[in-house]
């Protein structure tokens, strides 16, 4: 006999197709956690450069009556307690408005934030439309018809 009996290890064998099978699904669960870990990164990035600026721009809208100067040193300090720099910072009247941006590993996101007072509610807007009872529910006094109880 010249010849290997298949399933011996000869040409005809699939010895070691396992072997290869589990390194590939290895290599390849490996690639994907690389993804996860680096996609990770620019989120958690992006999320601290967020926070930054959010609060850069409320500290500066609460000193914004001192002076743009002071307003927006405060901002930088605010910023740099949550380890990002402050980018831009401005400051009319008592609103502030700042750029944030945050360095984790390759990343530099930059996220903008406004703060400041309210604007005064106009009459179109002093109610959302969703709230009001609409007529006829019961309980309302549109539902029980007028005074004297006559319908």
């Amino acid at each position: 006999m010249t010849g290997s009996a298949p399933g011996r290890g000869g040409r005809g064998s699939d010895r070691g197709a396992a072997t290869v099978w589990a390194a590939f699904a290895a290599c390849a669960l490996c690639v994907v956690f690389g993804a996860v870990l680096v996609l990770g990164q620019a989120v958690a990035a992006r999320h601290r450069a967020g926070g930054a600026a959010d609060l850069a721009a409320l500290a500066a809208a609460d000193r914004a009556l001192w002076g743009e100067a002071e307003a927006c040193a405060v901002a930088a300090r605010v910023a740099a307690a949550q380890s990002a720099e402050l980018v831009r910072c401005a400051v009319r009247g008592e609103r502030a408005e700042v750029t944030a941006r945050a360095v984790r590993g390759p990343y530099r996101p930059e996220v903008r934030s406004r703060a400041g007072p309210g604007g005064p509610v106009g009459p179109q807007q002093a109610e959302p439309p969703g709230l009001r009872e609409p007529p006829g529910l019961p309980g309302s006094p549109r539902a029980q018809g007028p005074p004297g109880g006559s319908p």
